[in-house]
């Protein structure tokens, strides 16, 4: 295995070829892309306040705090995330919040699964059925799946509003599957990571419009 060195502020351990990482969410390891970040406490926690930026008007686009002094490209990133409607969110808002992953130093691609906590107990089936959304920047938005690919790249799980949920995506190549809530089966599977198997790049706390995003206990594990 290489040797690896990261200016990022951390705990680590060497497991069976995987080099594990977990993040401490500080302000100095966060870097802003079109959002607003803070590090705070919420519930005792050490956490990472992230509302996306009202100057970004698109969907689907670089609204995140990166993780600064990482790369990663094949492994597993988990998080507890949490999330609340903004006073003034519009009316289609889900609480959207998620990760994205091989976020490119220049921020012009990435690949991304994000969740829509009110989808999760919604009275309409087909809201439940968009509870989790995959995407790939730049283009491949969740508008444009649902015309090209409907139902392929959405998923339905459990999830709400103001509670803590725990993510695991767990990427190799083309393919990335995300478990909720340490659930044994993905809740969602991608079989075609749509900017291919070999890119790499860093990770960024990802939210949308009319969100207030938390993040917290955030770990990742590298296979190199």
């Amino acid at each position: 295995m290489k040797k690896v060195v990261f200016v990022l502020s951390f705990c680590s351990c060497l497991l069976g070829g995987l080099f594990a990482q977990t993040v401490r969410l500080d302000k100095s390891n966060l870097l802003p892309v079109g959002a607003i970040v803070q590090a705070t406490m919420l519930d005792g926690k050490n956490v990472a306040k992230v509302i996306k930026d009202s100057s970004v008007t698109g969907f689907d686009e670089p609204t995140f705090a990166l993780l600064k002094g990482v790369t990663f490209k094949d492994g597993i990133i988990e998080a507890r995330v949490l999330s609340r409607l903004l006073p003034n969110a519009p009316a289609m808002a889900r609480g959207f919040i998620g990760i994205a992953f091989r976020v490119c130093d220049s921020v012009n691609k990435f690949e991304c699964i994000y969740i829509r906590p009110t989808n999760g107990r919604a009275d309409n089936q087909l809201r439940r059925n968009r509870s989790i959304q995959y995407f790939s920047y730049p283009g491949y938005t969740f508008e444009r799946f649902r015309k090209e690919n409907p139902g392929e790249y959405e998923s339905y799980a459990d999830m709400g509003l103001n509670e803590w949920i725990s993510l695991k995506i767990v990427v190799k190549g083309m393919k990335a599957q995300l478990y909720l809530n340490n659930s044994k089966q993905p809740v969602l599977i991608v079989n075609d990571l749509k900017l291919g198997a070999d890119l790499s790049g860093t990770i960024g706390l990802w939210v949308d419009i009319g969100t207030e995003g938390y993040f917290s206990d955030v770990k990742i594990t590298r296979q190199d």
